[in-house]
């Protein structure tokens, strides 16, 4: 059976691949397990000086997080170094520049995942959503300060808020991706940024990107929206926005 992610390193490059296109990459608590563990792989080579991370096929980038796992009680504990909080935080700790190469659509957690990255290169005809507030799921906080701090306050509304669906030309347009590049042009253009990454210096490259990150970081309540993360976690809306889901009907929700 293949693995749903896979590790790649060639000289100074690492390439991590989401490799489950059937499902749309989507990641479940063991593909989360094996993205953890390839970012520290690549993260403790001494000689990788850029990681690329990318989907299989030509569709989605990644659906995000299996909502399937959050009813079965297969969701990782807050503490675990697999939560799927902690494991965007370890690649936004990566040492070396990150470029997320998205193939395909990105929607759910997955675009926080592209967030996580330093650089995001987009393929024309790709699309984007964030459907947390469609069932009733309170976002973790390192995941809003992305979307705020990354992007700006108003995408990160109209993302969570609002709900909205955005496509490649908007997504270029709000400052979400660096780049958009025809499908043809794609792999090229990510080799050509992998490569400009790669040669240069290695030392200041990874004491500057440590220091851009650290005068972007705003101080916010975080013990306050874990705690209203963890009300929305037990609610009644929570629970009503999955089985819609599942039910394929609109969801009604109470406020409880």
């Amino acid at each position: 059976m293949t693995a749903s992610v896979l590790l790649a390193i060639d000289g100074p490059r690492a390439t991590i691949t989401l490799n489950d296109p059937a499902k749309h990459n989507r990641l479940d608590p063991a593909g989360l397990r094996l993205l953890r563990e390839a970012v520290e792989k690549a993260d403790a080579d001494p000689n990788v000086r850029v990681t690329v991370i990318t989907g299989a096929g030509d569709k989605t980038f990644c659906s995000g997080y299996d909502l399937g796992s959050i009813p079965a009680g297969e969701r990782r504990d807050e503490g675990s170094d697999d939560s799927f909080e902690k494991v965007m935080d370890r690649i936004e700790a990566m040492r070396m520049p990150t470029l997320c190469a998205l193939n395909g659509g990105v929607y759910g957690g997955a675009t926080d995942l592209a967030l996580a990255c330093d650089f995001r290169l987009g393929v024309k005809g790709m699309r984007f959503f964030m459907p947390a507030a469609r069932f009733g799921l309170h976002y973790y906080p390192s995941g809003l300060r992305r979307y705020t701090q990354k992007v700006s306050p108003s995408f990160a509304k109209r993302a969570f808020l609002l709900s909205e669906d955005f496509h490649d030309a908007e997504l270029l347009a709000v400052g979400y991706l660096d780049w958009l590049v025809e499908r043809a042009e794609f792999k090229s253009k990510v080799d050509e940024k992998a490569v400009r990454l790669a040669n240069l210096a290695p030392l200041s490259m990874a004491g500057m990107k440590r220091a851009i990150e650290q005068f972007a970081q705003a101080s916010p309540d975080v013990p306050s929206i874990r705690q209203s993360a963890k009300v929305c976690a037990t609610s009644e809306d929570l629970r009503e926005g999955l089985a819609a889901l599942s039910e394929r009907r609109a969801p009604a929700f109470k406020g409880r």
